[in-house]
Formats: C-alpha cells, sequence, structure tokens
C-alpha cells in the first residue's frame, strides 16, 4: 500500500505533520498521486486540488478537525456532501470532533491524535537561562497563548472559536493577584494585543517564530491557557504535555485525551482548574515518534 497526503501549503501545523509522516513512513508513502493506493486528504478544505477521477478511484480518507456548527452555512453543508461522497471513511483527532461528525455521515469515524516530535518539543531544565535570552524579568506571572485569536476578514475581530474574549478574562482575573505578562506568538493576534493594552497589561509578542523557539517559550511559562470554545486539537495541548509546560483547557479537542480532569474547566470554575505537569507527560507518551504512527499505519492497513 502507498499513501499519498494532500498539502495545506499555508506554513501550517498541516505541513510540518505531513513531512513528519513522509519522512518517518515512506515505505508505505508516496509523494505522487498517481502512484498511491490510498488518498489521504488531511486538509479537506483543499481537497478539490485533487483530480476527481483519482478520488473515484482510489480509496479516500479524509481528516476532520472540528465542526463549528454556528458557522456551518447550507454552503458548508453543501460542501461536505459533495467531499463524502468520494470518501470511504474518517479520521478525526479527538472524540468530541467523532461526536460532531456523526451527526453529518454515515460512514465509519476513527479517533486518533495526531503524533509529538520529541526531536523538536522537549523539556528545558534552566527556566533562568531561557529569560535571561529573551529579556523576561522573574518578577512576572507569565501567561502563553501561540494560536490565532482574530478573523481572516478583519483582524480586530476575535475569532470566536478560540475564545479570545474568554482568554482576557481569565487573564484579567490572575493580574489582578499576580503580575502577569502574557507571552503571544503567531499571526493575527490583534484581538488579544489590543485588549491587553486595553487592560494595562504587559505582554511580549513574537510575531513568527521557528520550532526551536517556539519550544524554547513553551518552556518559560508559568502556564498554558487553552480557552476556546471549539478545536480540533488544539496541537498546543500535546506540544505543552511533552514540554512539561503546566496547562489549563477548556473541555475542547485532545484536552480529555491528554489532561487529567482538574486540569479542564468550565469558564465559571477556571479558578479550580490546576496544572498536572506529571500526568499530561505521562499521557504524551503515546503520541511520541515513532510510536504515535502505529495506530496511523493500522488504521491505513485494515480500512
Amino acid at each position: 500500500m502507498k499513501i499519498y497526503l494532500n498539502k495545506a501549503r499555508e506554513n501550517w501545523i498541516l505541513d510540518r505533520l505531513r513531512k513528519e509522516w513522509y519522512q518517518y513512513n515512506s515505505d508505505i508513502s508516496s509523494k505522487l498521486l498517481i502512484n498511491s493506493d490510498l488518498i489521504w486528504i488531511a486538509s479537506p478544505w483543499t481537497w478539490k486540488k485533487i483530480n476527481k477521477s483519482y478520488l473515484k478511484k482510489k480509496k479516500v480518507v479524509c481528516s476532520i478537525y472540528h465542526i463549528d456548527f454556528d458557522k456551518f452555512t447550507e454552503h458548508d453543508i453543501s460542501e461536505f456532501k459533495e467531499r463524502d461522497a468520494f470518501v470511504d471513511y474518517y479520521h478525526v483527532i479527538s472524540e468530541n470532533t467523532k461526536l460532531q461528525l456523526s451527526s453529518l455521515t454515515t460512514k465509519k469515524i476513527i479517533s486518533i491524535p495526531f503524533w509529538i516530535n520529541q526531536n523538536n518539543w522537549h523539556y528545558i531544565e534552566d527556566k533562568r537561562k531561557l529569560k535571561n535570552k529573551y529579556k523576561i524579568n522573574e518578577k512576572y506571572y507569565l501567561i502563553g497563548s501561540f494560536q490565532r485569536d482574530s478573523e481572516g476578514h478583519d483582524v480586530n475581530l476575535p475569532k470566536l472559536s478560540k475564545g479570545p474574549d474568554r482568554f482576557i478574562e481569565v487573564v484579567k482575573e490572575i493580574n489582578k493577584e499576580k503580575k502577569v505578562l502574557v507571552v503571544l506568538t503567531g499571526k493575527r493576534r490583534n484581538y488579544i494585543i489590543n485588549a491587553l493594552k486595553e487592560n494595562g497589561i504587559e505582554y511580549k509578542y513574537f510575531e513568527m517564530v521557528n520550532i526551536e523557539k517556539l519550544n524554547e517559550l513553551y518552556n518559560v511559562l508559568d502556564v498554558y491557557i487553552v480557552t476556546s470554545r471549539v478545536e480540533g486539537g488544539p496541537q498546543a495541548i500535546l506540544e505543552c504535555a511533552i514540554t512539561k509546560t503546566p496547562i489549563i483547557s477548556t473541555d475542547v479537542g485532545v484536552a480529555k485525551e491528554i489532561l487529567p480532569e482538574e486540569s479542564i474547566f468550565q469558564m465559571e470554575n477556571f479558578r479550580n482548574a490546576k496544572p498536572n505537569v506529571k500526568e499530561a507527560y505521562k499521557n504524551s507518551q503515546d503520541f511520541k515518534i515513532p510510536t504515535g504512527f502505529e495506530k496511523f499505519r493500522k488504521m491505513f492497513y485494515e480500512n
């Protein structure tokens, strides 16, 4: 069997995961669509770039990361049904998404979180050295957020599925008791930056960073907070777990697969949430390379 992965071409996490898949699974993969037996639509929004003649004659598995039903239009439903006609079975990365997807299709759905590359993401013991490197004063309580928070058509509007409004609410409360510094990375951080300025909360913003730098920034944090309403992963949960970065999260995406119950919160009781670094790290071990590939390989061979 030879598997072909379609490209996201967004300089996003899926491009990195695609590269890792081909690097470590070359024995069952092909970068040429014509030579493949199975098409893995890992980037479902680009599926129309694949010639339909190939979709008709080859086995097709499609990954779905999350479904925001609040934004799911008639056009989205029509698009889903059109693609669904070519799909043999689906892959999701969380049980939350599996439940969502089951309301839209009768096709088989298999839930497997993505792998994590421990060569890129790892614990760094000397926190003081890192803080000196990034000119961060020891007096601060460091809260991390490394995902976009603004809509694409207007970067000043919040992307509510990511919960940036909730993030600000939580940070404001913590800042009443501790001297907070928010560490931000990535594009489209306009909403949170504007809100932090309005509330007099300090921040450091690193717009685009490579993996080495991002790993270091995880390692300086006192806590990473996920406040999303809807998520596929986020992959940040696994990245925090394997770097031993304290994290609390709303009940989205892979949170329940990685984090213990005490680290998952509803907004009304976020103060009760407690990071459990030891448990999260232990749960992340099954997803390290090459173990993290095994369930995927099994999925492809058995379906």
